[in-house]
């Protein structure tokens, strides 16, 4: 495994709580990894930590590579302010601020990426609207795009699939996948055990790393039951309570994932 980011006894603490106990990991390069945890389990932490937005209170974490690597940080849709007063392309747009230097001056290049991420994101459509008028799905996609619109080798994303409409979640996990074959590192979180065993690497937590690797070497339920307490066993399906988790009674296929739409609502799964 080429590793893309290390951490070695890492945590992080505000004042006198720990959101992250003292932990080791590694995640590798090239491939799609996601963070899974109970709700306050650590995994935006860790996201926050790779990204730079917090410091670790003690041990280290390493990014990986000659250079170091650009990164584009993803946040749900639903923790932004609505009433911003700018429209989809606008904030598709910002993606480019990093690179449009002093003057602030889009030049071609810029303004291709901002076209190609819109168009794989399919909300052309969507240009000149503005965030209140949007449903959540197309909301997370124009977030997504302004992502994608970024420079980047590293995506991070926070609970991409989350609660959306089925077109805009089979939009998302498309990009995820295409993004992995040019070769860039994706890491999300999810509470959704499906999204993790479709995916390439898994950290699993519960106010620390509890296991890392491989998703049918993490996802056991003696790993689960560290991290979730009580599990439901049916069959060869392992069902988690977490009350996070938006419950729902209906999965739809697409690809290799379980995408769960946000029409759907009953009964608590993994």
């Amino acid at each position: 495994m080429n590793p893309a980011i290390s951490g070695q006894d890492v945590s992080v603490r505000y004042g006198p709580n720990v959101a992250l106990a003292a932990s080791s990991f590694s995640i590798p390069s090239g491939m799609v990894t996601t963070l899974i945890g109970p709700n306050g389990s650590g995994k935006s932490t860790l996201l926050n930590l790779i990204a730079g937005l917090v410091e670790p209170s003690s041990g280290s974490i390493r990014l990986h590579g000659d250079e170091p690597p650009q990164l584009s940080y993803v946040l749900q849709s639903t923790k932004v302010n609505e009433a911003l007063p700018v429209t989809v392309a606008e904030i598709v747009a910002m993606g480019r601020y990093s690179n449009a230097g002093l003057v602030g001056r889009f030049d071609e290049t810029d303004r291709a990426a901002i076209q190609e991420a819109m168009e794989r994101m399919d909300i052309n459509s969507l240009a000149g609207r503005h965030l209140a008028e949007l449903s959540g799905g197309q909301r997370q996609r124009v977030f997504v795009a302004q992502g994608l619109a970024q420079p980047h080798d590293l995506l991070l994303l926070d609970e991409p699939l989350t609660g959306l409409d089925l077109p805009s979640a089979q939009a998302i996990d498309r990009v995820i996948h295409d993004e992995q074959s040019h070769g860039c590192t994706v890491i999300m979180t999810t509470h959704d055990l499906a999204e993790a065993q479709a995916s390439d690497w898994v950290v699993l937590l519960s106010g620390r790393v509890i296991a890392c690797g491989p998703p049918s070497e993490v996802l056991t339920q003696e790993h689960l039951s560290a991290a979730y307490g009580s599990l439901h066993i049916e069959g060869d399906q392992v069902f988690v309570d977490d009350p996070a988790h938006r419950p729902t009674d209906a999965r739809h296929r697409h690809g290799e994932r379980l995408i769960h739409t946000e029409a759907d609502r009953s009964d608590l799964h993994g």
